[in-house]
């Protein structure tokens, strides 16, 4: 189940529906959704909307999680604290256009609620219940707060620990870092310089071979048929930020010796 969540949120409401890095097939996108449900998330049009605000507005007042108030109010403290006028502002001005006039994320949105109530808690509960014979306070513990705990604050590492310690490859001139611990958490969000830099990428990263388990999910429903039209950025246009504006870190092992000798000598 904490893979399930974290592919509806990295793989759906972040890669497909904010970025719209791939496409998606009906099945793929009625399976995103209830991965997404599992999740326990905002609703998908809440999350995409403050995503988006969140990159035009990176790190600013109006960034609904703004990094440069502290490490707390990045993690989980915007959750509790009324939006700054500037977020809600700009939230509005937001072009959601793609979101709200799909029909099927429309029927999503009318009985998310529901799903969220049977997808995040009461069918995992009552899988172990039912299939192994679980103690019901086991199940509740496990499904309801640990499961779920674990996902929520392992997404919200991406807008803490990623816009705080790491490296900068490709952009030294903006907070978001590179993490391999946000990436292990979160199946790959954590390649966070890379991603702000090229936030197109369906990778999410250069590299899909290392702490990027939704690139490999995304290829492999790619080569099902169920995802297609895949984006990426060109190495080129990769190695020209690098040179250009990287702090001259590597990008990951085992591939940062060639990676930074190539780039050295390009």
């Amino acid at each position: 189940m904490y893979v399930a969540s974290g592919f509806g949120i990295t793989g759906g409401a972040h890669r497909l529906w904010t970025h719209k890095s791939y496409k998606a097939t009906l099945p793929l996108k009625i399976f995103l959704l209830l991965c997404f449900s599992s999740a326990g998330q905002n609703s998908l049009v809440q999350w995409v909307r403050d995503h988006r605000v969140h990159h035009k507005y990176s790190d600013t007042d109006a960034d609904p999680h703004n990094a440069n108030r502290g490490l707390f109010f990045s993690h989980i403290g915007w959750l509790m604290m009324k939006k700054n006028p500037e977020v809600i502002l700009r939230g509005k001005q937001m072009d959601m256009s793609d979101i709200e006039s799909d029909p099927l994320i429309r029927a999503y949105e009318r009985n998310f609620n529901v799903l969220k109530l049977l997808f995040c808690y009461l069918i995992p509960t009552m899988t172990g219940i039912w299939l192994w014979n679980e103690n019901w306070k086991c199940a509740v513990a496990w499904q309801c707060f640990i499961r779920f705990l674990s996902m929520f604050h392992s997404e919200l590492t991406v807008n803490s620990l990623a816009h705080a310690y790491g490296y900068k490859p490709y952009n030294r001139h903006i907070i978001p870092a590179e993490n391999r611990f946000v990436a292990f958490c979160t199946l790959g969000e954590g390649w966070h310089n890379y991603h702000h830099a090229f936030p197109f990428d369906y990778k999410a990263a250069e590299h899909f071979d290392f702490f990027n388990f939704a690139t490999k999910f995304i290829r492999f429903f790619e080569k099902i048929g169920w995802a297609y039209d895949l984006r990426e950025a060109s190495a080129e246009v990769i190695n020209s930020m690098a040179q250009r504006s990287g702090d001259g870190t590597p990008v990951h092992f085992p591939l940062s010796l060639d990676v930074t000798n190539n780039r050295a000598s390009g």
